[in-house]
């Protein structure tokens, strides 16, 4: 007796095999994209942290966080010694102000994202190492903390 064998798959076992990598996929992707975007906070939070010890190595020596009325006033002596906030990420604009009405005794820096995964988040720290979250996935919050996932500190 002869048999005829025939190898390989039908049509439902391939149907099954894709329909299971979609599956997986719509799980996976997701979960990877919040993953990368959690790793790019991080440039964040240790950039703001460095400006910070640099702000306060600067008041150290002179008694102020900057002088008012100069176009980045924090860090800023009126000398040429300054912090410099541009530059220090491609996917972060960092920026700084002093406490209200000028006051050089305290100072609020922010971090926004331009680029990136991170984009549409916005991070800040003062010099009481207050830490504030004003925007976190293209939503406006007002949490006194960083967030990095959820929306609970």
């Amino acid at each position: 007796m002869s048999r005829n064998r025939t190898f390989g798959f039908t049509l439902i076992e391939l149907m099954v095999t894709v329909a299971i990598i979609g599956i997986l996929a719509a799980v996976a992707v997701p979960s990877y994209q919040d993953y990368v975007r959690r790793g790019a906070l991080s440039e964040a939070f240790s950039n703001l942290s460095d400006l910070r010890i640099r702000l306060e190595q600067f008041y150290q020596s002179n008694r102020r966080y900057g002088i008012g009325g100069q176009t980045t006033p924090c860090g800023h002596d009126g000398t040429a010694n300054r912090i410099d906030f541009a530059g220090i990420s491609a996917k972060f604009t960092f920026t700084c102000a002093l406490g209200t009405g000028g006051d050089d005794q305290a100072y609020v820096i922010t971090a926004a994202a331009v680029s990136g995964p991170a984009r549409d988040h916005t991070y800040t720290l003062d010099n009481a190492n207050a830490k504030a979250t004003t925007k976190f996935k293209g939503s406006t919050v007002a949490k006194s903390c960083w967030l990095v996932k959820g929306n609970e500190c």
